[in-house]
C-alpha cells in the first residue's frame, strides 16, 4: 500500500483490485465519525486523485454498518467552540467538493445505517449501492441544525425536490429499496453479494478508457458545481444552527434517547 495512507487512523484501505482502493470506515460499533474521522475524509479524496496506481476507489464501512454520522463528542465541541466550529465547516466542505473534484470514479456499498459525513460519500459517490433494508437518514432538523452538509447540493437532483423536501424536513428514514427506486442510490443489492457487486462495477471502471471516465465524470458535476451556492447556502445555515438552542435541544435529546421539545416559536 501506498505511504500516502499510512497516516490515516480512521480509514483503513485494501486492493480488491490492482487499480482499485478500498476505503473502510473503521471507528467503533457503527463507525461515527469523530473529529479525526471528519478530517480524513475531507483529505482522501485529494490522495485517490493523485495516487497513479488508483484508477476507482470504493468507500464503505467496516462490519454491519456504513456510518452512523457525527458522534456527539464531536457536536459538542463544534457548539462550544468556535475554532472547532470553523475547521469542521470547512472540513465539511472539503468533503463534498473532494469527492466532486476527484477525478476516479468512486463507488460506494452501504449496509446497516447510512448517516452524517458517511452518507455524504454514500451520495456523493458516482455510483452508490446499498442493501435493501439499509437505513439512509438525514437527521440535521430533528438534530436542530439546517440540512447542510451534502443534503442541498445532491439529493433534489437525485430524487426530485418534492420527495427530498419530504425527507430531509422529516427526518424519517429511507430504506435502500425505497431509495432505489426514487433514483437516491444508483443499485440495491443484497448484503451477501455487496460488496463483490462493489468490486465488480469499480473493476469494470479501473480497466476502462481513463480519460473517457474521468472526463464524463467531471462533465456530470458540472450539475454539482452550479449548484454550489445553493451548498454554500446550507452549510453556512447549518453551522449557524449549532450556535442555536435548538441544537442544544436536539442534541440533548439524542443523548437521552427521547423526542425533542423545540422552542415553539423562532426569532428566524
Amino acid at each position: 500500500m501506498d505511504d500516502r495512507y499510512a497516516r490515516y487512523t480512521r480509514l483503513r484501505f485494501d486492493r480488491p483490485h490492482p487499480r482499485v482502493l478500498r476505503i473502510v470506515m473503521a471507528h467503533g460499533k457503527l463507525n461515527a465519525a469523530d473529529e479525526t474521522m471528519h478530517r480524513e475524509l475531507s483529505e482522501i479524496w485529494r490522495d485517490v486523485d493523485a495516487d497513479p496506481t488508483v484508477n476507482a476507489a470504493i468507500i464503505t464501512g467496516a462490519g454491519a454498518a456504513f456510518s452512523a454520522g457525527g458522534d456527539f463528542a464531536m457536536i459538542e465541541r463544534i457548539m462550544a467552540d468556535f475554532d472547532t466550529r470553523a475547521r469542521v465547516w470547512r472540513e465539511a466542505r472539503e468533503i463534498v467538493h473532494g469527492l466532486i473534484d476527484c477525478r476516479k470514479p468512486v463507488v460506494s456499498a452501504m449496509r446497516g445505517v447510512a448517516v452524517g459525513a458517511g452518507l455524504v460519500c454514500g451520495l456523493l459517490a458516482d455510483i452508490s449501492i446499498a442493501t435493501p433494508d439499509c437505513r439512509i437518514i438525514d437527521g440535521h432538523t430533528r438534530l436542530g441544525v439546517a440540512a447542510g452538509d451534502h443534503a442541498a447540493i445532491i439529493w433534489p437532483l437525485l430524487c426530485g425536490l418534492a420527495k427530498a423536501k419530504y425527507y430531509l424536513l422529516t427526518c424519517d428514514t429511507l430504506l435502500g429499496a425505497e431509495a432505489e427506486r426514487i433514483g437516491l442510490i444508483s443499485l440495491v443489492e443484497d448484503d451477501a453479494t455487496l460488496d463483490a457487486r462493489a468490486e465488480a462495477v469499480a473493476a469494470r471502471l479501473a480497466e476502462g478508457a481513463q480519460g473517457a471516465l474521468r472526463w464524463t465524470k467531471h462533465a456530470l458535476n458540472g450539475w454539482l458545481r452550479q449548484a454550489g451556492p445553493i451548498f454554500d447556502s446550507s452549510l453556512a445555515l447549518e453551522f449557524l444552527g449549532f450556535t442555536g438552542p435548538e441544537a442544544q435541544e436536539g442534541l440533548a435529546a439524542h443523548r437521552a434517547k427521547r423526542p425533542p421539545t423545540f422552542p415553539s416559536d423562532s426569532a428566524v
